[in-house]
């Protein structure tokens, strides 16, 4: 005997029926399984769409998530550069104002460094880190912290900005830290 004749037939498990897509396909005519297929292509081709379209929802969402990421990556580091570049204008407020007469070296200094402001101020607009002055513009609760209230000054109204404490600063569009300002109230009537 060959070797194939020793070897019994493959059997199903006792008593097991033959897969049942197997018993069904003999059954139908072969214009019945050619709709069945067709039915199973389209079924198909319909998942295969579908998962397509999410994988494409996928790279769309990644690439937005990784350009916000390298956008805002330095959010925390621009928001303590900032306190830096306040502390640079306080001191320089802190100054006495230019006078007639005054020390040459005072002068020099006051002028050093403002040159160092500038400079610091356009590294910071180069990397996306901009300063607002909100005064005489309309209050914005997105943008603006109310510190104080006002009554509107003639000419003023209701609800301008007319003081600024501390500017707001941006980081690509997104708020740093909000604007501290005095908020001209409405007139009693």
């Amino acid at each position: 005997m060959s070797e194939n004749q020793d070897k019994p037939a493959p059997e199903t498990a006792a008593g097991a029926e033959p897969p049942p897509e197997a018993a069904p396909a003999a059954e139908l005519t072969p214009e019945e399984r050619i709709v069945a297929l067709e039915a199973e292509i389209a079924a198909l081709k319909d998942k295969w769409l579908r998962a397509e379209a999410e994988m494409q929802n996928l790279r769309t969402r990644t690439q937005r998530e990784v350009a916000d990421a390298r956008a805002y990556a330095a959010q925390k580091f621009a928001r303590d550069v900032v306190e830096a570049a306040e502390n640079l204008r306080r001191g320089l407020d802190a100054m006495p104002a230019k006078q007639e007469g005054e020390p040459e070296v005072l002068g020099k200094i006051r002028d050093g460094i403002e040159g160092v402001e500038r400079s610091f101020l356009g590294i910071l607009e180069r990397n996306g880190v901009r300063r607002d002055d909100p005064t005489g513009k309309p209050f914005d609760p997105e943008m603006h912290q109310a510190m104080a209230e006002q009554p509107a000054p003639e000419g003023v109204a209701p609800g301008t900005v007319t003081a600024c404490w501390t500017p707001a600063w941006t980081l690509n569009g997104r708020l740093l830290k909000p604007a501290m300002v005095v908020v001209a109230q409405g007139r009693p009537a």
